[in-house]
């Protein structure tokens, strides 16, 4: 059997991420596919715990070291129990973040050098790397006003950080896109999200012709 194809969606908050994963999940689905849809931190019991760990805004104060540590072990996690296995089976993962968002919050936006973040993914996760990344970026007023009616002006340890943090996981985004541009593809999220979603799927057509 064929191993199955691992899609993440990568981008700042508000970007659309969630949506698109979960349209992206469907669209393959009516194509007779089967679709593992998944986040980080997340997608297995103990993630999930560590998501909560690590996401909780009354929680401990982490430094960047400590939360790339817990994003580590939840993606190991995530990994072992979850992706592989899929992929093996021939399923196809769509995943709502992976370690490029390590990379950006903890890495360049956190302080920590890019090969420490790369090294703990080879050693928990195998130097597993998806094989494409859609990177969303959406325009400030559209990415406000989704945060606004998403969460009702509250975010999570993380998403309530500063403008400048933000600003920085955005442009650390776009430097991992143009140093690889065989695995990211980059994609305006700010209008209609069936014209995104259209959009994505013309950016995932040739993993669907070779799959075929």
């Amino acid at each position: 059997m064929a191993r199955g194809r691992f899609i993440s969606f990568e981008g700042g908050e508000g970007a659309g991420k969630s949506t698109q994963a979960r349209l992206l999940a469907e669209a393959l689905e009516k194509r007779g596919l089967e679709v593992v849809l998944t986040r980080e931190p997340g997608g297995t019991k103990g993630a999930e715990a560590i998501r909560e760990l690590l996401l909780d805004p009354s929680g401990c104060d982490w430094g960047a070291q400590a939360e790339a540590l817990l994003f580590a072990a939840a993606r190991a996690d995530h990994v072992a129990k979850l992706i592989r296995p899929a992929l093996e089976r021939g399923a196809w993962v769509i995943c709502d973040r992976f370690v490029d968002s390590t990379r950006a919050y903890q890495g360049g936006a956190g302080g920590l050098p890019d090969d420490a973040i790369t090294a703990l993914n080879h050693v928990g996760s195998g130097g597993l790397l998806p094989d494409l990344t859609i990177l969303l970026e959406g325009s400030d007023d559209v990415v406000a006003d989704r945060l606004a009616k998403r969460d009702g002006g509250e975010n999570d340890r993380i998403g309530g950080r500063n403008e400048a943090f933000h600003r920085e996981v955005a442009a650390d985004f776009r430097r991992f896109a143009d140093a690889e541009p065989e695995r990211f593809v980059r994609i305006d999220s700010s209008g209609a999200r069936e014209d995104t979603g259209r959009a994505i799927l013309g950016v995932v057509a040739p993993l669907l012709g070779r799959a075929a």
